[in-house]
């Protein structure tokens, strides 16, 4: 099948399932009811978008189809941010209350280790993107530990404020900051649009990449700081969650079957908004909210995981 035509079928899926979250038992107070939902909406487009672009652009980057963004403790970083703020400044001053301006610190900062992170491990002989890998790990571990740490010391009020920060939730979306995620994410957008063309070389690996003469490092880079604000954009959003791009990015391999970015990206994509739309229909129409998008997701991703592996173990 032509990869324009199971593009256009999947967002024809998408929209198919977006529509049935709006106007499924829409109750007759629709004004009050219905722009809470495309807030909902906004959310999963959004949130979908960042995390399955952020993860297909990381495992080219990493050459490996089963890493994700979060292994480099990028999703652990941001908690550790917010349960800083609050613990320095409690949750009173200006820091703590403009969620803009929180954001925004937060983005920079995350883009500021990731650059750091880059500089100070990768190494020009091959090596660095599993010392990266390695390293990130043990951040994430650290960034937990600290935040677990700061969380025992501070006010409950405060703890139940960052507990609900932890968790991703769809039906508590931080909707002050749509408007400029959706300012951030157009920015970001066109900013890697430049470094797109060069996803199915770096998809060779590092040595083919660097004969055929990209500047490797140099987007390398640039590349690890796009991943860092998209993740912070998701996590802003709703909170962590952790097997949304595993799922999403392998979905979209075995889908379109080819190693062309400009097929694989807005495929991933499209998936990524299925995926969400149709847990957060099922969280709400079978299992009457008892549980939550984060923990179907996760559940499936878990299983799905599992078959990556064994799959990759019977192929060695």
């Amino acid at each position: 099948m032509n990869p324009k035509l199971k593009i256009g079928i999947l967002a024809a899926a998408a929209l198919v399932l977006i529509a049935a979250f709006v106007f499924i038992d829409l109750p007759h107070t629709w004004h009050y009811a219905l722009p809470r939902r495309l807030k909902k909406i906004a959310a999963f487009i959004l949130t979908g978008g960042s995390i399955a672009f952020a993860t297909v652009i990381f495992q080219t980057v990493t050459n490996n189809k089963i890493l994700t963004p979060g292994i480099i403790g990028l999703d652990s970083l941001y908690m550790l941010i917010q349960t800083t703020i609050i613990f320095a400044f409690g949750s009173v001053p200006l820091i703590s209350t403009s969620k803009e301006l929180n954001f925004l610190l937060s983005v920079g900062l995350m883009v500021l280790f990731a650059g750091l992170l880059y500089k100070l491990i990768f190494r020009k002989d091959g090596r660095g993107i599993y010392v990266l890998l390695l390293i990130g790990l043990v951040f994430g571990t650290l960034f937990n530990s600290l935040s677990t740490f700061m969380e025992v010391l501070i006010d409950p009020n405060e703890f139940a404020k960052i507990q609900d920060k932890s968790f991703a939730s769809f039906s508590n979306v931080n909707t002050e900051l749509l408007w400029l995620s959706v300012f951030v994410l157009v920015l970001v957008f066109a900013y890697a649009w430049r470094f797109i063309k060069y996803l199915d070389v770096l998809s060779l690996g590092r040595e083919h990449a660097i004969n055929l003469g990209l500047p490797y490092g140099f987007i390398i880079k640039r590349l690890l700081i796009i991943v860092a604000i998209l993740i912070s954009i998701s996590t802003a959003l709703v909170g962590p969650i952790t097997f949304l791009g595993l799922i999403v990015a392998n979905v979209a391999y075995q889908v379109m079957k080819t190693y062309q970015h400009r097929y694989i990206i807005p495929t991933s994509i499209c998936v990524s908004v299925i995926a969400l739309a149709g847990c957060q229909l099922l969280a709400e129409r079978v299992f009457d909210l008892s549980t939550t998008v984060s923990v179907i997701i996760n559940f499936i991703g878990g299983v799905y995981f599992l078959y990556l592996l064994l799959r990759e173990n019977k192929s060695w």
